[in-house]
């Protein structure tokens, strides 16, 4: 095999890129081949620590991501010769496997096979609980380390260690096939899949809790694997319209906060600063999601955001165009949470009364009780009637449910204001 140049901490680089960039690829190419997650994630490493040791020596081979397969393989085989208890095991697996969807064995020659979208299916399997789909897809699709994981959910790395293992032991029980669903079972199935994507991407873009407002990192991978799955399912317009609605919401992350960290609302962000390329690269998919049958959710949601992204200020939104589209989007998936947005969009089209007015239409939903956005809402639009004690008492509620301290922070201010 050909070497690319590059030695020392330039190899160690490249190993790092690689890892980011093929780790899931390889993964899925070895469990497709061996049918066990546990032992496809133990010769992964394997692979990667074996180029850590060789490729500094040697030099990085032109086609890195063939070598690591085809190292990890070998190793793979190596443990099975090893251990027949473990090898009979997978044998009667990739049987199931194959049975379930027979596909001949893959040549590995000098290219790496993309078998991530079995992968994705089978992290976000509906037998497994929703939050061990995400757990897995971060662990397995991203690479993230299980530590990563855990500070990204604000949990013990013991908590989400129990938790990931919970999920492969589901899926080994359960016999959940590694593959692609059928064409009858696709619309079943992606959902399922945007929506553990989409939680990813909600963690980066809105904290549940801790220092910061956002973890920036966490929505830039949601990004990175739609964008994976966006190129291997192309003819899904879904999957467009969430890229596309990760990218014009994610535009604005660098004015989301101030240089202390604390939070601007968007009707006080310098739109200059925003990722102009992001907005125009969404605004494109938002056209694909919705072009070509009746829209979906995600692609509703992002031309909401394109109206957004594109307006020159908040007074020159197109608030009747953002209702309309609130509209259809309760017309797909109604829940309290849109009805939520949407009473904020009235306001701003009709005024403060009647956005308030579909908000306490709302204040017996259950879902809402704890959320901390429709509270702040209803002290916002409290404050423009000039009620403030009844502000006072809506942000007193949503400081006690706000999960991140830059939250607490502006929430504690505009309380303040009502006070003084």
């Amino acid at each position: 095999m050909g070497r690319a140049s590059g030695r020392g901490t330039g190899a160690e680089a490249s190993v790092e890129a690689v890892f980011r960039e093929e780790r899931g690829r390889l993964l899925a190419a070895l469990v497709s081949r061996f049918g066990d997650l546990d032992l496809a994630e133990e010769v992964t490493s394997e692979a990667i620590e074996s180029a850590l040791r060789h490729w500094p020596v040697d030099g990085v081979p032109s086609k890195p991501g063939a070598w690591l397969l085809t190292t990890a393989r070998r190793r793979a085989v190596d443990r099975l010769r090893r251990d027949q208890a473990l090898a009979a095991r997978i044998a009667v697996l990739q049987v199931e496997a194959d049975r379930a969807d027979p596909v001949p064995p893959a040549d590995v020659g000098d290219e790496l096979p993309d078998e991530r979208l079995q992968l994705f299916f089978t992290c976000a399997h509906p037998a497994l609980p929703a939050e061990d789909r995400t757990a897995l897809t971060l662990r397995c699709l991203a690479g993230l380390t299980t530590p990563e994981v855990a500070r990204a959910f604000l949990v013990p790395p013991a908590t989400m260690a129990k938790r990931i293992v919970r999920a492969k032991n589901r899926i080994r029980s359960n016999r959940i096939p590694f593959r692609v669903p059928g064409r009858d079972e696709l619309p079943q199935r992606l959902p399922g899949v945007l929506q553990v994507l989409y939680s990813i991407f909600t963690e980066g873009y809105a904290a549940s809790g801790g220092p910061r407002l956002q973890r920036i990192d966490v929505a830039d991978e949601a990004i990175r694997l739609t964008r994976v799955l966006y190129r291997l399912l192309p003819d899904q317009r879904e999957v467009a319209g969430l890229l596309a609605l990760m990218l014009l919401v994610h535009a604005r992350r660098d004015t989301r906060t101030g240089p202390g960290g604390d939070l601007v609302l968007l009707e006080e962000q310098d739109r200059t600063r925003w990722d102009h390329a992001m907005i125009e690269e969404g605004s494109a998919l938002v056209v694909v999601a919705l072009t070509g049958g009746p829209p979906g959710p995600y692609g509703v949601q992002g031309a909401i955001a394109a109206l957004h992204d594109e307006a020159d200020d908040v007074a020159s939104t197109d608030w009747p165009q953002i209702v309309a589209l609130y509209d259809v989007l309760l017309g797909i998936v109604p829940s309290p949470v849109v009805m939520l947005n949407r009473a904020v969009a009235v306001a701003m089209r009709d005024g403060p009364e009647a956005g308030l007015a579909l908000l306490d239409d709302l204040a017996d939903e259950p879902r809402l009780r704890s959320h901390h956005p429709y509270a702040a809402a209803r002290a916002e639009l409290l404050i423009r009637l000039g009620r403030l004690p009844e502000a006072a008492e809506a942000y007193r509620r949503a400081l006690d449910l706000a999960g991140t301290e830059p939250e607490r922070e502006y929430l504690r201010r505009r309380l303040g204001e009502t006070q003084g």
